[in-house]
């Protein structure tokens, strides 16, 4: 039995195209407990994840979550399933298929694009076989997670370099490392959020929630603390907002160690208490909605915040397949490929 993983098969008239990998977290198949112990399993496993020591680790896992949780989970994801399947996945397929569109009109027959999850179908591995098979020997991996966090984009390069350990022909890698401050990034999501504000009115004040880490991580040099703080610098700009009508905050607290500050629940308690009329609450760094925006921040989030006496509470949704942001993806994309192929400036690039 070879080592290597097989190769797809190769002559030498074979075009070679420039492949984008976009890579994303993953979901279960189903909102079943069946379908979410190996997805949490995959997940939880990951030393990416949860820095704790394995002996210890896996006993809590296998013995206490694995047991208890994906019954819960599984009502939760229940809840935000559409008719065609888990949000993240519809949203994801489509950012997929619409900027293979766009990259066709600027680069016909030059490039594919594959979506790669880190844990669950479709995986990584699938992601990387099938743009081998297209004769992709340059691949540019897309981590659709615009702030770097060792626990997700690190993670999903992790699964990559597993990959091309037994790979025989390795293709020519390129990373994009995060894009927190892009001016295309930022441009859409302010486009999204004034869309939505010319549709349903300005609240008292917008809450940008980001997904939370263990505050080690920051201590241990992890960025993704203060590139929240400048994406959320930067959009309230964007929106002529002052300091005081704006509030940033983390969400999705795991266990008992201190994670990075100000909590969503803190956060959403003293603003319930204070009645304010309306607050709206959008999460930049997430580019499609899914189980944490849609339960956790958009039902769970409005009930805290209503139960101590706050009134209107509105969860603007994630970017999904906006145009701006498909085309801010094909910016950063075309961006990247200077080099490998001959690119055109980005159209309306702002200066």
């Amino acid at each position: 039995m070879t080592y290597y993983n097989s190769e797809p098969k190769q002559t030498p008239e074979s075009p070679s195209k420039v492949g984008i990998l976009l890579a994303n977290l993953g979901t279960p198949e189903a909102p079943t407990a069946s379908a979410l112990r190996p997805y949490l399993q995959q997940f939880l496993m990951d030393r990416r994840v949860v820095e704790i020591p394995r002996f210890i680790w896996c006993w809590i896992l296998h013995f206490i979550i694995l047991v208890i949780r994906p019954r819960k989970s599984a009502e939760k994801y229940a809840s935000i399933w559409t008719k065609d399947g888990s949000p993240l996945m519809v949203y994801a397929q489509q950012q997929k298929t619409l900027l293979e569109a766009q990259l066709a009109d600027n680069l016909p027959g030059q490039c594919a694009v594959e979506l790669g999850m880190t844990y669950g179908e479709p995986s990584i591995k699938r992601a990387l076989d099938s743009l081998k098979a297209q004769q992709c020997d340059r691949i540019l991996v897309f981590p659709l997670y615009p702030q770097y966090a060792a626990s997700s984009t690190a993670a999903a390069l992790d699964a990559i370099w597993r990959v091309l350990l037994k790979t025989r022909n390795v293709p020519a890698i390129r990373t994009i490392k995060d894009y927190h401050d892009h001016p295309h990034y930022i441009q859409a999501l302010a486009t999204k959020i004034k869309d939505y504000w010319q549709q349903h009115g300005q609240p008292d004040k917008l809450v940008m929630s980001f997904h939370g880490v263990p505050k080690f991580h920051l201590e241990k040099g992890d960025p993704y603390y203060y590139q929240c703080l400048e994406t959320g610098r930067l959009l309230a700009a964007s929106l002529n907002l002052s300091t005081d009508q704006y509030e940033i905050a983390f969400q999705s607290r795991f266990g008992r160690q201190e994670w990075l500050q100000p909590y969503l629940a803190t956060t959403l308690d003293t603003l319930g208490k204070q009645k304010l009329n309306r607050i709206d609450v959008v999460c930049p760094g997430f580019s499609s909605d899914c189980l944490e925006t849609l339960e956790e921040i958009a039902m769970e989030g409005k009930h805290l915040f209503q139960s101590v006496g706050g009134g209107d509470y509105h969860y603007i949704p994630a970017l999904n397949a906006e145009s701006a942001w498909i085309d801010a993806m094909r910016v950063i994309t075309l961006e990247q490929l200077q080099g490998w192929i001959a690119t055109e400036a980005p159209a309306n690039a702002p200066r």
